[in-house]
């Protein structure tokens, strides 16, 4: 079967006082908009170079001026519901377009590189899940080549326990799957890393 491959980023609208709201509790909210905007700026460079049909689902509204380029990204809303809902969503969209690789990241990691996205569409060749585990217990990007409504649910979001969680539920269905390398998403000032010395 010829591969056909889609990558989703997951973004916020750049609205002050809406994004990094823990981070905006140390340095205030117009220094987290600033950072937020720096990591989407970031997140574009790196899924730009990724060989993929490449997508950007916005929380609020579709922002046709933005870093990601219309010739380059499909532009979409997220869903309504919870986080897993809007993540299954997604994921339904692109196993409806018939793609045998999906895999969806944030756009809140700083580490993330064009490699590792790759690395993660590479081990969906041996394995039904790819998971990039974050240093706060969740996870930075998860990727899989059917479509498992089960990944999304009886998940606790934005806890510490959303990797381990997702675990689970890949152990209950007997599914295989890999984790890619730990990198830190920014959350708060302790994740913030290099970053600081722009703020």
């Amino acid at each position: 079967m010829e591969e056909h491959k889609q990558l989703i980023v997951f973004v916020k609208n750049k609205e002050l006082g809406k994004v990094k709201t823990r981070l905006a509790k140390t340095i205030g909210n117009e220094k987290a908009l600033f950072i937020y905007k720096a990591l989407l700026q970031y997140t574009c460079f790196v899924t730009g170079k990724v060989q993929a049909i490449r997508k950007v689902y916005y929380n609020n509204y579709i922002d046709s001026r933005d870093e990601f380029e219309g010739d380059l990204y499909e532009k979409h809303l997220q869903s309504e519901g919870d986080l897993g809902d809007k993540m299954y969503s997604a994921f339904k969209d692109s196993f409806g377009e018939f793609a045998n690789k999906v895999v969806l990241i944030g756009s809140d990691c700083y580490e993330i590189t064009e490699g590792i996205i790759e690395e993660a569409f590479e081990a969906l060749d041996k394995s039904d899940f790819v998971l990039g585990p974050a240093n706060d217990g969740g996870y930075y990007l998860i990727g899989m080549k059917s479509l498992e409504k089960s990944m999304f649910e009886n998940i606790a979001w934005s806890t510490e326990n959303v990797l381990l969680d997702t675990l689970i539920q890949i152990k209950a269905v007997k599914k295989r799957y890999f984790l890619l390398p730990t990198l830190t998403d920014v959350d708060e000032e302790k994740d913030l890393g290099a970053l600081k010395n722009f703020i």
